[in-house]
């Protein structure tokens, strides 16, 4: 699975990190142009289970399989 975090919503609230059971979604020390630090990804770990799509209150995390 691949992770897209769309930097023009996220607000780095990190909800999509507390909430990742395979810690696919971590801090990260990017910034966005708002600001705001963005989290980083590791998809190699990801299972797509979407708890991070769902928790999202800026609908700003995607997951998409990879082909």
């Amino acid at each position: 699975m691949k992770i897209l975090i769309d930097e023009t919503y996220c607000k780095g609230c990190g909800l999509c990190i507390t909430v990742c059971p395979k810690q696919a979604i971590f801090p990260g020390t990017r910034r966005n142009p708002k600001g705001y630090v963005m989290p980083d990804t590791d998809a190699g770990r990801c299972d797509g289970c979407k708890s991070c799509e769902i928790i999202c209150p800026d609908f700003a995390v995607v997951t998409v399989k990879e082909t």
